[in-house]
């Protein structure tokens, strides 16, 4: 079977991480000034300065790029294989000194998320793997993307969100997930689907390997449409 991932995409990913990790040394969580942008979210120089070092360090040429920090070059749509980041997902919790926060990094190929890593230094946690290679959790480490890496080590059963999430947030983790043998879908059972023109998700489900079947059951349950997560 044809490889989706190239043999050293997880060690970009590892060393984009690394010099993540690095970008954010100089900035504190609970020590960061921070300022809103669109839709009342904050944004910190911590947020730009990963955003740089990772769009320095992580395309080559003919890779597409989308970063919820980066204006958005629909170009991206042209090419097979693009890196779809968060910064800092979960930003609120940064600046709260909360350690609830991660930078994530999703490698997707023909739409399908194949490669992710997740990083949260506060609690020196890394979790890198593909669909090739699995999972490999480095380092035992609320933003979603740190939710689905924990799925994908092992650490939850399965998470998921009934409200709208963006590419950045869901690619590395939905990678982990697959990439560990348990599912991810959509609301409406669907496969997800990324690197797509609305970069934004109705929501996300991720589940362990073998149980995807009886959380789908559950989800179908709940009829009230209340938000429920598992772990």
């Amino acid at each position: 079977m044809a490889r989706s991932t190239d043999r050293d995409d997880l060690a970009r990913i590892d060393a984009a991480l690394d010099v993540a990790a690095a970008a954010l040394a100089p900035f504190p969580p609970g020590a960061v000034d921070a300022r809103m942008k669109r839709g009342d979210d904050p944004l910190t120089e911590a947020d730009m300065a990963v955003d740089a070092a990772l769009a320095t360090h992580l395309p080559r040429a003919g890779e597409g790029w989308l970063s919820e920090e980066t204006a958005d070059d629909l170009g991206r749509l042209e090419a097979d294989r693009a890196w779809i980041v968060d910064p800092l997902d979960g930003t609120r919790e940064f600046v709260a000194g909360i350690p609830e926060w991660c930078v994530s990094i999703g490698l997707v190929v023909g739409g399908r998320p194949v490669a992710g890593g997740v990083l949260n230094p506060a609690r020196g946690m890394r979790i890198v793997g593909s669909v090739d290679e699995g999972v490999r959790s480095v380092r035992s480490m609320g933003s979603v993307a740190y939710k689905l890496a924990l799925v994908s080590a092992g650490l939850a059963d399965a998470t998921w969100t009934l409200v709208p999430k963006n590419e950045w947030d869901v690619a590395a983790g939905a990678a982990l997930v697959t990439a560990a043998g348990g599912e991810v879908f959509g609301l409406d059972f669907s496969e997800i689907r990324l690197n797509e023109p609305d970069t934004l998700i109705p929501g996300i489900v991720a589940t362990a390997p073998g149980i995807a079947g009886a959380i789908r059951d559950l989800l179908s349950a709940q009829a009230d449409g209340t938000l429920v997560s598992t772990g």
